[in-house]
C-alpha cells in the first residue's frame, strides 16, 4: 500500500480508507486476503465474457452510437465516453429489437455472475480496471488490460498484489478532477475519496459541483463543499486509527 501510493502521489489513508470502507459496507466476512490470491489463478481458468443477451461488449461498442469515442486514445478517456453513449442512447431503452437494463454500464455488461458485483481487495469493478489501464501502465509499468481477455481482467482485479495499483489510480484520477473542475484540493481528506471510490465517476460528479457553486457565486450564495458518503464518514471517524497501523 506505501508503495503504490509514492508511485501515484497521495497518501497512503485514501488506498487504506478505501479498501476499509468496501470491506465494511460491500464484502462479506469470507474474502480474506489469502481467498483473493486463491481466486485470482481460477479466474483464468474460467469461461468468462463481458456480454449482454449474447452481445460482445467488443462487437457493441462497434455500434454506430459509439462513432464519437473512435478516435479517443486514453483508455479512460475512451471509456468514460462509451459509458456516456450507454447512459444516452441505451440505458433502460429498447434499440435495434433489443430492450436495454436500466443500470449502469458496468453492472449491464462487466459482471458475468451477477449485476452489481466487484471484485478483489479493491472490491474494483472490471470497466473501472479497464478505464485505469493506460494510466497504470504508465506508472506501475503492469501490461495493458485488453477487453477482449475477460479472464487477465478479473486475474488482474483479483491478485492483491497487483490490484492495488488499480486502486490507487483510481483514487488519484478522483482527486485530480476534483482539483481541476471543481477547484476542490481533496487530497488531505481520505473520507471524501472513499466516498468517489464507492459512488464513481468523479469528472461527472466535479462538473456538477462545479454547476452548482457557479449558481451560488451568481446569487451571491456560500459554496457548497464536496460531502462524504457512509463510507467517508467511517473513514474519516476511524482516520487516528487506520493511521496508527502505518
Amino acid at each position: 500500500i506505501r508503495k503504490e501510493a509514492a508511485a501515484y502521489g497521495i497518501d497512503p489513508m485514501h488506498i487504506v480508507g478505501a479498501i476499509v470502507g468496501e470491506h465494511t459496507y460491500n464484502v462479506d466476512a469470507y474474502d480474506r486476503l489469502q481467498t483473493y490470491y486463491v481466486k485470482a489463478i481460477s479466474y483464468l481458468s474460467s469461461k468468462l465474457s463481458f456480454a449482454y443477451d449474447g452481445e460482445d461488449i467488443s462487437d457493441f461498442v462497434q455500434r454506430p452510437e459509439f462513432k464519437k469515442c473512435a478516435g479517443m486514445t486514453d483508455s479512460y478517456d475512451l471509456w468514460e465516453c462509451r459509458e456516456q453513449v450507454w447512459n444516452h442512447s441505451f440505458r433502460g431503452k429498447s434499440v435495434g429489437g433489443t430492450s436495454f437494463p436500466n443500470d449502469r454500464f458496468g453492472a449491464t455488461f462487466f459482471q458475468p455472475y451477477y449485476a452489481g458485483q466487484t471484485f478483489g481487495l479493491g472490491q474494483l469493478n472490471p470497466l473501472t480496471a479497464l478505464q485505469m489501464s493506460d494510466l497504470v501502465h504508465k506508472v506501475s509499468g503492469l501490461p495493458k488490460l485488453d477487453v477482449g481477455d475477460p479472464n487477465t481482467v478479473y486475474k488482474t482485479i483479483m491478485d492483491p498484489d497487483l490490484t492495488l495499483a488499480y486502486v490507487a489510480a483510481t483514487i488519484r484520477t478522483s482527486i485530480d478532477a476534483y482539483k481541476s473542475i471543481a477547484g476542490f484540493d481533496i487530497s488531505d481528506n481520505p473520507g471524501l475519496t472513499a466516498t468517489l471510490y464507492n459512488v464513481g465517476n468523479p469528472e461527472q460528479r466535479a462538473s456538477a459541483l462545479k454547476a452548482e457553486n457557479d449558481k451560488r457565486r451568481a446569487a451571491g450564495e456560500p459554496e457548497k463543499l464536496p460531502e462524504e458518503n457512509y463510507y467517508g464518514w467511517l473513514v474519516n471517524d476511524k482516520l487516528d486509527e487506520l493511521k496508527a497501523l502505518f
